[in-house]
């Protein structure tokens, strides 16, 4: 396993030489990861006593470990876990304090104690095994390419993240910071993505992208947690989420769509969005609408359960409480039917709203309304991957794609939970957090 230790002195020796102008080039030492089990998501099988072999960020080969137990380089021994591709949210909030009762608390943090937040929050999605998220929209624009800047730079620990910027959304709506009386002004930074026509969307859209936005994120209804709007109203024309689409295509990049209503839902599938986000109130139409489009379906299942225990806890207001048990068990009913009827899932959980480093509760869920544990698991890898249109470089253990890899404990295709017990990370083939 280890290299010989004249192997390393000689090494050590050319790398000295580097520091003194010589021009050689240090290798870096190769990563092998043993897998006691190790789940292809791509073949839908699992695979005993595996041996990883990573160089640098990428993944180079998967073989049996009898065959590579005697590789140089480094080993990391997960013979005891169930190894597999590290998870992905395509649904997550990480700027900011997580959802509560006040109504005004988005306005109690500055932008830069929103990104401090949104650190600690990134470190925690990434050691429950979420190695890949979108971050579906922020109040503050751009603090989320902020973030996501000092995790790519590697000043900071966090999944690698796909951010909107800001939320594309008309006066008053979804995507808005409601509640005050008409004479408060909202701060300019939190309404940047403000548009009321299609001439403003597709200039919103121009704005985003310019900003650091990989994709974008149209509220083409009311929500469940903004004060004055209603779930299933359309505050989009089709036309005008199309605008952001066909702007968006430009710079080859997807819109999602926020939305609950069944009209609003039909309106973006038609209009071309790459995802619908929440989709409480989907019917068959709708359902019929995205097979017939290949749009994906976003669904933060687990959701409506941690609203209603901690909102009357803390006793949020009557009218989120409402709306949250209008739509908890029609979004998963709705859910249920469109995996039946083959639409294509991704996993998002809408984290943020919850506390992050949760995201893998939701599982249970997916599982309980229709899929099979690997499939939930592929919603959260290979589909996820597919989703982002990155399935080249993410989404399963395979050569050529990033290393981006997790361990758990016992064997998740029997009981999904085991998601929960993460015990050892690889981000771009660097160890995070091994125990």
């Amino acid at each position: 396993m280890p290299q010989s230790t004249s192997l390393r002195r000689f090494e050590s020796i050319l790398c000295a030489a580097l520091l003194f102008g010589a021009s050689f080039t240090c290798a870096a030492e190769a990563l092998w990861v043993r897998a006691g089990k190790l789940i292809d998501v791509e073949r839908g099988r699992v695979l005993d006593d595996q041996a990883i072999h990573i160089e640098g960020e990428r993944v180079v080969a998967v073989t049996d470990y009898q065959s590579e137990s005697a590789a140089a380089g480094r080993w990391i021994d997960w013979s005891g876990y169930t190894v597999l591709p590290g998870l992905m949210d395509m649904h997550t909030h990480l700027i900011g304090n997580i959802t509560s009762s006040e109504v005004a608390a988005p306005l109690y943090t500055s932008g830069a104690e929103d990104v401090l937040l949104g650190i600690a929050n990134a470190r925690r999605t990434l050691r429950a095994g979420f190695t890949t998220v979108r971050d579906v929209g922020c109040y503050r624009a751009f603090t989320d390419v902020a973030l996501r800047n000092a995790i790519d730079g590697g000043i900071v620990d966090g999944p690698r993240m796909f951010v909107a910027g800001a939320y594309i959304t008309v006066t008053g709506g979804g995507g808005e910071v409601t509640g005050f009386a008409p004479d408060v002004v909202v701060p300019a930074e939190m309404r940047r993505g403000v548009a009321n026509s299609e001439t403003e969307v597709r200039q919103r859209v121009r704005e985003l992208i310019s900003g650091g936005a990989t994709f974008i994120k149209v509220i083409a209804t009311g929500a469940v947690l903004t004060a004055g709007t209603t779930p299933g109203a359309a505050e989009y024309s089709e036309a005008e989420i199309r605008a952001a689409v066909d702007e968006a295509a430009q710079y080859g990049i997807f819109v999602t769509a926020h939305a609950h209503g069944a009209e609003g839902i039909k309106r973006a599938a038609r209009a071309g969005v790459r995802s619908i986000e929440h989709a409480s109130y989907l019917d068959d139409e709708g359902i019929a609408l995205m097979k017939k489009h290949g749009t994906w379906l976003v669904a933060d299942i687990y959701n409506g359960d941690y609203i209603a225990e901690t909102g009357r806890r803390d006793h949020w207001s009557e009218e989120i409480m409402r709306k949250n048990d209008e739509t908890t068990q029609r979004q998963r009913d709705g859910f249920a039917k469109a995996v039946k009827a083959g639409v294509r899932i991704a996993f998002g959980t809408d984290a943020g709203v919850y506390p992050h480093g949760d995201n893998a509760r939701q599982f249970a869920y997916m599982v309980r309304y229709g899929l099979t544990p690997m499939e939930a698991i592929r919603s959260a890898t290979l589909s996820s991957a597919r989703l982002l249109g990155k399935e080249r470089e993410l989404g399963s253990i395979t050569p050529g794609k990033f290393a981006d890899i997790i361990a758990v404990e016992g064997d998740p295709l029997i009981d999904i939970e085991k998601l929960h017990q993460v015990r050892g990370v690889i981000k771009a083939g660097r160890p995070i957090g091994l125990h």
